[in-house]
């Protein structure tokens, strides 16, 4: 039998998954658009350039959630999960693969696995060391 999340919990969890994906989606473009006006670029600060950069960053977003997400990822379902665990599975069930093409598959898995863990493991370490970059600006005393 499938544990169910109670009524109460569910908005609960549901908010913590939504914060998680869009507070990943939310910081990347900071990172993107500081990087994108460093000084080894070359690029002036000026308003067409901040503007351009900044339609950049919203329409590759865009895409990337409307093209990967829901009509890529939104259909893939594994008994009600998802992830990139999920997409293996769900390509290993095909009738007729080979060992080798199997082989590939579950590599690809780990390897998209290896990403996320990866992207997990270095977000919050970045979001911190930008907090204190930025405080050493704000103030001397650090």
């Amino acid at each position: 039998m499938q544990n169910k999340a109670s009524k109460p919990a569910l908005p609960a969890m549901t908010l913590a998954a939504l914060g998680v994906v869009f507070g990943d989606i939310g910081t990347s473009p900071l990172y993107a658009l500081k990087e994108s006006f460093h000084a080894t670029h070359g690029m002036p600060i000026n308003e067409v350039n901040v503007l351009g950069i900044l339609s950049l960053i919203f329409w590759t977003i865009m895409l990337i959630v409307s093209l990967k997400y829901v009509t890529v990822i939104m259909r893939a379902d594994n008994n009600g999960e998802g992830g990139i665990m999920a997409l293996l599975a769900l390509n290993l069930r095909q009738e007729g693969l080979s060992s080798r093409r199997k082989m590939t598959i579950i590599v690809l898995g780990f390897v998209g696995a290896s990403l996320f863990f990866g992207d997990g493991i270095i977000t919050p370490a970045i979001s911190v060391l930008s907090a204190v970059e930025g405080l050493s600006i704000a103030t001397t005393a650090f």
